[in-house]
């Protein structure tokens, strides 16, 4: 489903921020009924547009959380290897983001750690004692100035602006 017209895109937007609203909320927003915005929704999800819907806890809110962005280069690699590598980050809850890159580094993972300490023990646990991890390198974060993860669909090349 790539001929998404203008009020697809819209309303993809409006999802993004927030899927919670009603589907009354989004329908005034996009100048359809619910009815009509309820097909649309079920004709993404049917065509994998929307993958899932979750909630977005506020850290301090649930007792706060250490998040550290975690570069990680492999000593020997093969489809095997990173397979590995990728099986064990996708087991771990800890691990909120994981992304293959180019250049220096072969990994960027993303940690969300209790404390401080909790996060050395899963440098250890998931890095320092992989005979396959050539180094790492942690990166405790300060302040989260942005963190999302929308695409911004209304100005995707084709799009009526």
């Amino acid at each position: 489903m790539t001929d998404l017209d203008p009020i697809d895109r819209h309303l993809l937007d409006l999802l993004q921020r927030d899927a919670g609203r009603t589907l009354r909320q989004l329908g005034e927003e996009v100048g359809l009924s619910p009815s009509a915005v309820q097909r649309r929704i079920g004709r993404y999800q049917r065509a994998g547009i929307v993958d899932r819907q979750v909630a977005v806890l506020a850290p301090d809110a649930v007792g706060g959380a250490l998040l550290a962005v975690v570069l990680v280069t492999l000593e020997r690699e093969s489809s095997e290897h990173h397979a590995r590598f990728a099986g064990r980050m996708l087991a771990t809850p800890e691990v909120q983001q994981c992304y293959a890159v180019a250049g220096e580094w072969d990994y960027v993972v993303v940690l969300a750690a209790r404390d401080m300490p909790h996060c050395r023990e899963l440098g250890e646990h998931l890095f320092k004692n992989d005979d396959n991890i050539r180094r790492y390198n942690t990166l405790p974060v300060f302040d989260r100035v942005k963190a999302g993860l929308e695409i911004p669909v209304s100005q995707a090349r084709g799009s009526s602006p």
